[in-house]
């Protein structure tokens, strides 16, 4: 790759990671730019998946105090995401070049409309109260609702977490709080199973993944000091629009 496109990368996951700091969806804005360069589907969406892992370890560590009393959660939980993730990678890495490519486009509209519905599904956990119900049998619904939606984030991975947090909602009746911490628990560990998979797969283009953490990592600093600045609402609906735009692009 020539220099100027790993200025483009560089940049690409700068501007992920403010949005990610901000409102969220930065792999809407990564993961097509790597296809665009040239990068195989599959290859691009592995690079991503590494290159992400220390933004959702900073959301996890960021909620940890809010953790209090969840052990039970994070022991029944964290397995079930762990063997998800790991699934979701089996399966990335046995879709043909052509089938992902296919399909990235529609995984894209997936990923935006699931980020356009976090507002609501946000305001529709805070009007549920705090009750949390546990029977053998809701045990076991969540745990296979969990490893599910850790299959997806271990395939793709945008809109992850707010498909971990729409689980959680329906299934456990809790503060918003608490909620938002144990999703960004279980997203870093998703989506860490997923990367550490990559790893030995031999489809992680390195140089790629090591500009893309450092510029991240340097966005999402940026973007953490935008806070006072840039509404995230506002933010969120533009990621949520180019999406879809980069969706239908790639159809046509």
């Amino acid at each position: 790759m020539t220099g100027f496109e790993y200025v483009l990368i560089g940049s690409a996951a700068a501007a992920g990671g403010a949005v990610n700091a901000l409102a969220g969806g930065g792999t809407l804005i990564t993961f097509p730019i790597l296809v665009a360069l040239g990068i195989p589907a599959v290859a691009a969406n592995v690079t991503n998946t590494v290159a992400t892992c220390p933004g959702y370890l900073g959301g996890a560590l960021a909620q940890l105090k809010d953790l209090r009393g969840s052990g039970r959660r994070l022991r029944l939980l964290v397995p079930a995401g762990i063997l998800g993730g790991v699934l979701g990678g089996v399966l990335l890495l046995n879709t043909g070049e052509n089938l992902f490519r296919s399909m990235a486009p529609f995984l894209i509209l997936l990923a935006a409309g699931l980020l356009a519905a976090e507002g609501p599904l946000h305001a529709w956990i805070v009007r549920r109260g705090e009750r949390s119900p546990s029977s053998k049998a809701h045990d076991a619904l969540i745990v296979v609702s969990v490893a599910l939606a850790a299959v997806y984030g271990g395939y793709f991975g945008a809109g992850l977490s707010v498909i971990v947090l729409a689980v959680l909602g329906l299934l456990f009746d809790d503060s918003p709080t608490r909620l938002n911490a144990l999703k960004e628990v279980l997203s870093f560990s998703i989506n860490m199973a997923a990367a550490v998979f990559f790893l030995f797969s031999g489809r992680v283009i390195w140089p790629v993944a090591l500009v893309m953490l450092v510029s991240s990592l340097i966005g999402g600093v940026l973007g953490g000091r935008l806070a006072d600045w840039i509404r995230p609402a506002f933010l969120h609906w533009i990621v949520v629009s180019a999406g879809v735009v980069i969706a239908v692009l790639y159809i046509v």
